[in-house]
């Protein structure tokens, strides 16, 4: 117990103050125990000027932080992840003992490389010995030093993982000559690190002795010791990583050139002699593995010069740390690691980019500067500081990789395995953080530092190779044998530069980043074999896109004549064919078939399957595309067509004719100056948009012009007047308007039937005037007009004081008046705005409404509100880029429902940047202010930054709570389902809802659900609900319209047990309601006469008291739903009276 790090600090601190009452009876005993009194300072002390450090600090604070609270959170963080000293001297002393057990091993005698019987069977050596045959000796000799090199000695490793990292310098004398040779260095590596392992393995000191591959590399094994663990806290407190490395001198560094060889082809092939007259290709990884190892302590000795006397160097690499783990981009083969950052940030020192006084702000902001402008994939990079004649040239270097970054000695590169592809997304990453560090509207620290970037909330599609085996043929197919040599064997690490080439050069137009998963092998027990080059699991790319050509159908080419056509003609296959355009042009072009958007969306799918098959060797099989997973759910119809989007602009369209034509109405005596429409398919944000219906007459009772359900037959379809809440006819102002409520009501009625009639006579458009509104069926859809005049909110604003005087306050009249004919046709009309510059906001929407509607919850929060916290994803996406996808749009939705801080800060959605920086100042302050009285859901638009209205209401605090919990385990859940391509991928599951946590279930009579086709697990069989598709039919009767049996029963219900029940139901085809007892209605009451509704009398503590009578609502519920309810299933188990 007494080494438990609480305890460790307490002694480090001395004694505290004792607890609770002890201070009390110990005052005068323990004066130097009582509370630190304010320090008094003279007149002089209070009154000095500031020193020239805070003067600079201030003047920092003012030009780089956007505030001080910047400053104060990069403070509190690089706190956070510094290693604390108490840790560092537990674990200086893990690293003595380590020394001298490390001296301690015994010596073995000389045997052959690939006799390894005198290994221990507990050990099996971490390498891939493919082939195994190799000439050479080994014997294990003590190393000849041991020094701690990286990042713990210059004190830039970060928390949450310590890593440490041991030089084991292997003796001269087990090394011959040719040892650079087809492997053979690299075996004896391992076999001196199995030796190590095998005695280490004994010893009582570790808690585990694992090997691993030093960033997924299978050519470096290394040996990882951890302590043994005695509380849970130090569980994680260290991995030491022991690298065996030569001396710096044991090779002739000119052997190792990026354009020299060695790794024989016949020993590689296995073949007897080598062919005659045959070259041997350049073998530059493999050089590169070697070398590295050469110079691991000059690199240590070049980065504490960097880091002497620069303070600002330390706290820049944590934040640029923190940084790239965020993004995903620090470990795996060919990551960009904390090393190669320190590299770069002592580059930038080099070349007086940056200096010594900066503070590590500064430090991340020029790194990011630097790395943002610059393409080291096209113009390298080179620590060596004079042109010395005997190293390579950058040349040689771009020759042969893909990224350059040349270390002191101008021999290693440092980003050797780095594809340019992972590069470019590094250099993408830099950029957006440096618009994001700019701009003043965003919370850059949070945003930054704060916010994890996994990929599938950062790519707008992406898609998994399943089968990484598959990439031998790929091989083949490519011809990359020498890369395999170079390599060692590993064709994942061959393959993957050309087939993101491959893909990035099919994609060219569509995608402005093309970027792949970092293969990562997993660390593994010394007495297990070493992980196969396939175990580094399914690769997954990330695509993001240009939202502009996505969705192109066609892909041009050059003129038929032209050389490059053949060239455009084998990279496309037999889908290249010669198309005549409108120019009169004849060119190669590939036409891709997809008829709906949903189905345009996926074009870069078709293009990948294409290409991996017929260039890679690919099967489709081996292909996980999950880009549009989700959008099944909002498929409209049992055709697998689109998903909505054609109908929701048919809509529109007709929308546009029927307000042209009340524009131009004659007859009327007064002109409609404005058309409003105000329903969600109108913003394309309805989760089913309407289908013209045509109704079948003999499903229906006839009356005069309209229909009537019948009630042999099932429940006609659901048809949607559009909206439930009108178009809005605004009429223009004139004397002859009344200034009374009633006489306007009655007026707006007049004008009701005026409108029908002239719409039948001028247009033949059937109509169905009522007093609140005029129904009219047009193109198969109904749109339902309400007439409003601009001045009645202000009339209903009236009221008389009891003194007799006039004075306008808001009622709740006018508020709602008010929200229905200006704040919800703003609102509609911005969203219809956005919709045009981001096609999928409309799909995204559509999916969280149609979440939010199958956890039962769309009654207890407004589609407006989700409508708006959908668009704060596309106004405000930083750190990503705005959504390209209806799926990565989701996604993003349910990261903000799980984990914005309600409670403390407002959502500030700045539609059409209504808003400036000082206005969201403005509002935080306020917001903080008066944080109690205001929504648990605050959501502030530049036309309702006080007030919240779409969230005034609802959702309540329960309810919020209840939301954030489902959005954070479905968040978990479908990007589980989505990162693994071998499951089964039931996407849906997160739409069905949890029913466990519900006291009453009533089940519904699916015959009588209108909208039974909207389910999420849609009926094999389906009812013919007594309409057809048809939107040319004129002459009709009115269909019913607006009839959903199932919200008029919840009505009912609602209005009877309010205060004992809360009712939750699914609106788009549920079948089942799901009721929860309030608990404040199952407290006993006072015997009243007139509390007695749903309640039965009984004696508690001989008093006569009301308790509700459950079996008798329960009759109650199948009473009012006859027909329509199939039973009530109670789950007495959950709730006792």
């Amino acid at each position: 117990m007494a080494s438990s790090p609480e305890v460790a600090e307490e002694a480090e601190q001395g004694p505290e103050a004792p607890a609770g009452g002890a201070v009390r009876r110990g005052k005068r005993a323990a004066p130097a125990a009582a509370a630190p009194q304010p320090a008094k300072l003279s007149r002089a002390e209070l009154y000095k000027p500031p020193t020239s450090e805070e003067l600079t600090q201030l003047k920092e604070t003012e030009d780089l932080f956007h505030s001080s609270l910047l400053r104060l959170q990069i403070e509190e963080l690089l706190k956070e992840v510094t290693l604390k000293e108490k840790k560092k001297k537990k674990i200086d002393a893990f690293l003595h003992e380590i020394n001298s057990l490390l001296r301690a091993i015994p010596e073995t005698p000389e045997t052959e490389l690939t006799d390894q019987a005198w290994l221990s069977k507990d050990v099996k050596v971490p390498f891939l010995q493919v082939p195994f045959n190799v000439k050479g000796k080994f014997r294990f000799v003590p190393p000849a030093e041991l020094k701690v090199v990286g990042s713990y000695l210059l004190g830039t490793c970060i928390r949450p993982e310590i890593n440490v990292d041991i030089a084991v310098t292997m003796p001269r004398e087990i090394f011959q000559d040719k040892d650079n040779l087809n492997q053979r260095y690299h075996r004896k590596r391992a076999l001196y690190l199995s030796h190590i392992a095998q005695h280490l393995s004994k010893e009582k000191l570790f808690g585990s002795v694992k090997f691993a591959y030093m960033n997924s590399n299978h050519l470096k094994p290394i040996l990882l010791l951890r302590p043994q663990v005695l509380t849970g806290k130090d569980e994680k407190i260290v991995t030491v990583r022991l690298h065996a490395c030569p001396y710096s001198d044991l090779f002739k560094p000119s052997r190792f050139f990026p354009t020299k060889n060695n790794v024989r082809t016949a020993w590689f092939m296995e073949q007897s002699t080598p062919k005659e007259g045959a070259t041997e290709p350049p073998t530059p990884h493999y050089n590169n593995s070697i070398l590295c190892d050469t110079v691991m302590l000059s690199h240590l000795h070049f980065l504490s010069n960097a880091a002497t006397d620069f303070p600002g160097m330390k706290d820049g690499l944590a934040l640029l740390k923190v940084w790239l783990n965020q993004r995903q981009l620090s470990k795996g083969l060919g990551c960009f690691s904390g090393f190669l950052v320190s590299m770069l940030v002592a580059y930038l020192l080099m070349k007086r980019k940056i200096v010594k006084m900066m503070s590590g702000y500064q430090v991340l902001r020029s790194t990011l500067q630097f790395l943002a402008t610059t393409d080291l994939s096209v113009t390298g990079i080179s620590l060596a500081k004079d042109a010395d004649p005997s190293v390579p040239v950058l040349d040689d270097f771009h020759q042969a990789f893909e990224v350059v970054f040349v270390d002191p000695s101008g021999l290693v590169n440092l980003c050797a395995d780095m594809t340019a592809s992972k590069y470019h997304q590094v250099q993408f990453e830099a950029k957006c953080s440096m618009e994001i560090l700019d701009d003043r509207m965003v919370d850059g620290f949070q945003v930054l530092l704060m916010t994890q970037k996994p990929m599938l909330r950062t790519f707008d599609h992406v898609f998994h190779l399943k089968h990484v085996s598959k990439l031998q043929s790929t091989c083949k197919k490519m011809q990359l044998l020498n890369e395999l040599m170079d390599q060692g064997g590993n064709y994942v690490a061959a393959a993957l530069p050309f087939i993101v080439s491959l893909l990035a050069r099919g994609l060219s137009q569509r995608a402005q980043l093309v970027a792949h998963s970092l293969p990562q092998v997993p660390e593994w027990p010394i007495d297990a074999e070493p992980p196969k080059h396939k175990d580094v699991g399914p690769l997954t790319f990330g695509l993001l896109f240009v939202p502009e050509f996505a969705a192109s159908m066609l892909e041009k080419g050059p003129q038929a004549d032209h050389p490059e056509a053949l060239e455009f003609r084998t990279f496309w296959g037999e889908k290249s064919e010669l198309r005549r355009f409108q120019d009169g042009s004849i060119c190669e072009a590939v036409v891709w078939e997809a008829s709906t958007a949903c189905q345009k969306r996926l074009i870069p799918e078709q293009i990948i399957r294409h290409l991996l098959k017929l260039h890679a060797d690919i099967p489709e099989s081996s292909i996980c595309y999950t880009g549009a997973l989700l959008e099944s759910v909002i498929r409209t119809g049992k055709e697998a067509g689109g998903t909505g989007e054609e109908a929701m602009v048919s809509v529109v369209c007709s929308y546009d004719d029927l307000s042209r034509k009340l524009w131009n109405l004659k007859e009327l005596p007064l002109t409609v100056t404005a058309v409003q429409g105000v329903h969600p398919a109108l913003r394309y944000t309805d989760v089913f948009p309407p289908i013209p219906m045509k109704p079948i007459y003999s499903f229906h009772n006839r009356s005069k012009h309209f229909l009537l359900p019948s009630g042999e037959k099932p429940c006609p379809a659901y048809i949607t007047p559009l909206r439930s809440k009108w178009v809005i006819c605004h009429m223009e102002g004139s004397g002859q308007w009344p200034q009374d409520k009633g006489a306007i009501k009655r007026i707006k009625a007049a004008f009701h039937l005026q409108l029908a009639e002239l719409l039948r006579q001028q247009h033949q458009l059937v109509c169905r005037p009522a007093v609140t509104h005029t129904d009219v069926y047009k193109d198969g859809y109904v749109f339902r007009l309400q007439v409003a005049y601009h001045r009645e909110p202000l009339i209903l604003k009236e009221v008389v004081t009891p003194e007799g005087m006039w004075k306008y306050q808001d009622t709740e009249e006018s508020r709602q008046l008010e929200l229905e004919t200006l704040h919800l046709p703003y609102l509609t009309s911005s969203l219809h705005g956005l919709q045009q510059l981001h096609p999928v906001f409309g799909s995204t929407s559509r999916l969280a409404k149609r979440w939010i509607s199958a956890q039962l919850l769309s009654d207890s929060i407004s589609e407006e509100c989700v409508d708006l916290l959908v668009a704060f994803l596309f106004l405000h996406p930083a750190p990503f880029t705005p959504p390209s996808s209806p799926q990565v749009g989701f996604l993003r939705f349910l990261n903000l429902l799980a984990t914005f801080d309600w409670k403390n800060n407002p959502l500030i959605v700045n539609l059409n940047t209504g808003l400036t920086d000082s206005d969201c100042t403005e509002i935080k302050k306020k917001f903080i202010a008066a944080r109690t009285h205001l929504p648990v859901m605050f959501l502030a638009t530049p036309k309702d930054q006080w007030s919240s209205m779409w969230t005034r209401e609802r959702p309540s605090a329960q309810i919020l709570q209840r939301l954030v919990l489902l959005a954070s385990e479905s968040l978990r859940a479908l990007e589980e389902q989505l990162m693994d391509p071998l499951g089964n991928q039931d996407v849906k599951m997160v739409f069905r809802p949890p029913l466990d946590f519900y006291d009453v279930l009533i089940h519904l009579n699916p015959n009588q659900i209108p909208r039974l086709l909207e389910n999420v697990d849609r009926p094999v069989k389906s009812v013919s609900r007594g309409m057809v598709k048809n939107s040319s039919a004129m002459n009709i009767l009115f269909p019913v319209v607006d009839y959903d049996p199932v919200q008029l029963y919840l009505h009912e219900l609602r209005n009877a047990f309010d205060d004992l029940a809360l009712f939750f139901y699914d609106k788009h085809g549920g079948e089942v309601i799901a009721v929860l007892w309030k608990p404040l209605g199952f407290q006993p009451q006072h015997f009243k006469v007139s509390s007695m509704r749903g309640r039965k009398v009984t004696t508690l503590n001989n008093e006569l008291v009301c308790v509700p009578n459950v079996e008798a609502i329960l009759e109650d519920f199948e009473i009012l739903g006859e027909g329509l309810v199939k039973s009530v299933e109670a789950r007495t188990e959950k709730w006792t009276i």
